[in-house]
């Protein structure tokens, strides 16, 4: 049953995850520029009205001093001229009204309720509302200085509708700034980030024309932007691998089918042989026993096939326990001993080492196609040697022999499978080439690496195995 839900958990597309970057970093900014545009206009409206309602309260005292008992209605009217929207009240110490203003708010209630502030702070200056209109006023209290006869209660307030209302426009022209900046910002990203991928969808259609018969095609760094670059080179080194794969898989498939096809071909001719006429026993029993043998080279490559595939594709599956190297290439001595007297060399161990962790029977297995290897080639007389040495890190296994040297252009494919070296492709019942595959499948498989040097005089496989579990 489909999963409804799975483009949910899907990672958003990178047009998206920009474009929505973009977006939210653009209202981010903008609402801070507008928070702060704003906060400025308004402080700046509120200097303007502190300042001049100060100078409404100035001049109001200032008529005040030149009354003679402040009862002079007139002059406390012809205090304030040229100033529009502004009110003031004027009261004595003992509330009598000296002067109040014919419209506007009721200065005397809000003299009444309102704490006198000094006439420096004109920060602390009070807005409210009062029959649907916006004031911005405050109460001092002036007197009892030579300048005064009195003690008198100013209140003084200005109507702040029009910057309120102009605050108020300026926010919707804003608002409206911002969503068309935010469309434009955001189609804008959309576009580049789509304009950006088109490098990759050119990528994408050559990577589409790659099929396993153009496995030689490369794409080129330089055709696309710098933050591409790396991705296709790796992309090209992994193409390379596949090549190599495809052309390892080739090989091996026209090698195993070579392989299999001489003892194959031994049984069916043999057979034809044996039914061509009447034989004795005797004779059909020596072609049985030349059948077998066919038979067990035939089951050798089969097993080897199989050993090779299981390390290959489970290099984890290992036994691992502490496995004293020197010990098992004792026992490879003694194992190798009769065919060792039969070729007339002799086995020599040399040095020593720390246990290992590993799996014992495959180093085993490991070890003896090496000293296998090196018995089937060193000349009558000679001495092979496995020596022993190990650093901080590896334990360094030589298995040295003298023979004839290996060309330099084998030494690389000397471990792929059904490799085998010119002279000895020719040789009958010397093995399929599966030997050093296996041996290089197995070093791999506990971390280590194999390598292999030759000179006119002598040839030295190196195993190098990690000290600690890899």
């Amino acid at each position: 049953m489909p999963d409804r839900f799975a483009f949910l958990r899907r990672p958003a597309s990178l047009s998206a995850r920009v474009t929505g970057l973009v977006g939210i970093a653009m209202m981010v900014v903008l609402l801070l520029f507008s928070w702060v545009s704003v906060g400025s206009l308004d402080r700046h409206f509120a200097e303007m009205d502190e300042e001049e309602l100060g100078v409404i309260a100035s001049s109001v005292i200032r008529a005040l001093g030149e009354v003679q008992d402040g009862s002079d209605a007139q002059a406390l009217r012809r205090a304030v001229r040229g100033h529009h929207g502004v009110y003031y009240y004027v009261a004595d110490a003992g509330g009598k009204t000296l002067y109040a203003p014919k419209d506007g708010p009721d200065l005397a209630s809000f003299a009444r309720r309102t704490p006198p502030v000094p006439l420096a702070d004109r920060q602390s200056m009070t807005i409210w509302e009062e029959n649907g209109k916006s004031y911005r006023g405050g109460v001092i209290r002036v007197g009892g200085d030579t300048s005064l006869s009195g003690t008198y209660t100013i209140a003084v307030a200005m109507d702040i509708g029009g910057h309120l209302e102009f605050i108020r426009s300026f926010k919707r022209i804003q608002w409206w700034t911002i969503c068309v900046v935010m469309c434009i910002a955001i189609l804008v990203a959309w576009f580049a980030v789509r304009w950006g991928h088109i490098p990759i969808h050119r990528a994408n259609e050559k990577i589409r024309a790659i099929t396993s018969s153009k496995l030689y095609l490369r794409l080129d760094p330089k055709a696309v932007p710098v933050e591409l670059e790396e991705t296709i080179a790796s992309f090209n080194d992994m193409l390379g691998r596949i090549e190599d794969g495809f052309e390892q898989l080739a090989n091996f498939s026209a090698d195993i089918a070579h392989e299999l096809r001489t003892p194959v071909t031994n049984l069916t001719t043999q057979t034809e042989v044996a039914l061509g006429q009447a034989r004795s026993a005797d004779e059909y029993r020596e072609i049985l026993y030349s059948n077998l043998e066919e038979f067990g080279r035939l089951n050798r490559m089969i097993n080897d096939m199989l050993f090779l595939a299981q390390t290959e594709n489970d290099p984890g599956n290992l036994n691992l326990e502490s496995v004293v190297l020197e010990d098992a290439v004792r026992g490879l001595f003694e194992y190798f001993e009769a065919l060792v007297e039969e070729r007339g060399v002799k086995l020599e161990l040399r040095g020593r080492t720390t246990p290992i962790r590993g799996d014992r029977e495959m180093l085993r297995r490991a070890l003896s196609n090496l000293i296998s290897n090196a018995i089937r080639y060193t000349p009558s007389g000679e001495t092979i040697t496995v020596r022993f040495s190990q650093n901080d890190r590896d334990v360094i296994i030589s298995v040295e022999n003298p023979g004839e040297k290996i060309p330099p252009e084998e030494v690389s494919r000397i471990f792929n499978r059904f490799y085998r070296v010119g002279h000895a492709a020719h040789r009958k019942g010397e093995g399929a080439g599966l030997g050093l595959a296996i041996v290089k499948s197995i070093v791999e498989a506990h971390g280590g690496s194999v390598s292999v040097l030759s000179d006119q005089k002598l040839t030295k496989f190196y195993i190098l195995l990690p000290l600690t579990e890899s």
